[in-house]
């Protein structure tokens, strides 16, 4: 897609990999980029001045008072660089017309993260690489579990979701499904059931739903205590999605056997930075991390460079579509 003349896009929150990538697709879309390391803000909207559309990283927070600067200034579009949109209320912007937008990647990159994370968790692998660590190359005392022996629960079964499932038919293990969207219920080899069933039925529960008010707490201390003993939790979707004290009640207890989570409720802030010389501000990340049967990692799952080319060429093209839409409006 080319333009006559040059289409200027603001791009906000890069890290380096972001900022060379739209350095190198820009120009042959058309595009002129303003691109910052910094978070968009109420303090910064003017760098979008003469901008009608932006692109923002997922990884900060939009306040109302960010996006009526970013009215002000003329932006009429924002397209957020992820699948998740709960960073940015939507309803808001749409009605101090500003329309947002995420953008699509390859689902290959969090489905293979995923996949790894269950094979960590049904392996004790936080455990073992701590006492390798440390020189103590004895066998655990816990036995790793096989996929294929075990009951695997897929909560969302969108574009990342069914991905999660084609890879988990290769192993062979009995997969359950569940989504409220039935244009997303699975086909052959999967049984879809309801949520409470899933979560009584299941070895091991993977959560692939998007963050919104009816799914935040989706796993409460009500659903986690019908789990079944022994089972295991995998998060690579939104962090609060899960009641993170009465997880962490429930893996202490020994109720629940593991957990292995790349988002944490309240992570906003925290992934993303070094802490090494900081203190840090978030007793449910604290506890878990000190829990030899809960493995985090930083929200990481979509960090591919296939992913990473998707979205910032995805976020391009969305911006270019709505200027399109509304060259002569």
């Amino acid at each position: 897609m080319t333009h006559s003349e040059s289409t200027r896009i603001t791009m906000y929150g890069c890290g380096p990999d972001e900022a060379m990538l739209f350095s190198e697709l820009a120009p042959g879309l058309g595009v002129q980029p303003t691109i910052t390391d910094a978070p968009v803000s109420e303090a910064n909207a003017e760098l979008a001045a003469g901008s009608r559309c932006i692109s923002v990283s997922h990884k900060t927070p939009i306040t109302h008072a960010t996006l009526h600067a970013l009215g002000r200034v003329g932006v009429g579009y924002i397209s957020t660089r992820s699948i998740g949109c709960n960073h940015i209320d939507m309803e808001y912007a749409d009605s101090i017309g500003i329309l947002v937008e995420n953008v699509s990647y390859s689902p290959d990159s969090v489905a293979d993260y995923t996949l790894m994370l269950m094979l960590m968790a049904v392996r004790d692998a936080k455990s073992i690489v701590r006492r390798t660590d440390s020189h103590d190359y004895r066998l655990s005392d816990v036995r790793g579990k096989e996929l294929r022996d075990l009951t695997v629960g897929v909560i969302g079964t969108g574009r990342i979701g069914a991905a999660v499932m084609d890879r988990l038919r290769g192993f062979g293990c009995h997969i359950l499904a569940h989504d409220t969207r039935t244009d997303n219920r699975p086909g052959t080899a999967v049984e879809h059931v309801p949520l409470d069933e899933l979560l009584r039925r299941s070895d091991l529960v993977t959560l692939h739903a998007p963050l919104t008010e009816a799914t935040h707490h989706l796993l409460n201390r009500r659903r986690l205590a019908q789990m079944k003993h022994g089972a295991l939790i995998v998060n690579t979707g939104r962090g609060a999605l899960i009641d993170t004290e009465a997880l962490v009640q429930e893996l202490e207890s020994g109720r629940l056997s593991g957990a292995a989570l790349d988002v944490i409720e309240g992570e906003e802030g925290i992934f993303y930075a070094d802490f090494r010389d900081r203190p840090i501000d978030s007793k449910g990340l604290l506890r878990l991390q000190e829990l030899p049967n809960a493995l985090i990692t930083p929200h990481t799952a979509y960090y591919t460079d296939h992913a990473l080319r998707d979205t910032v060429e995805n976020s391009l093209t969305n911006c270019l579509t709505f200027e399109s839409r509304n060259r002569h409006v």
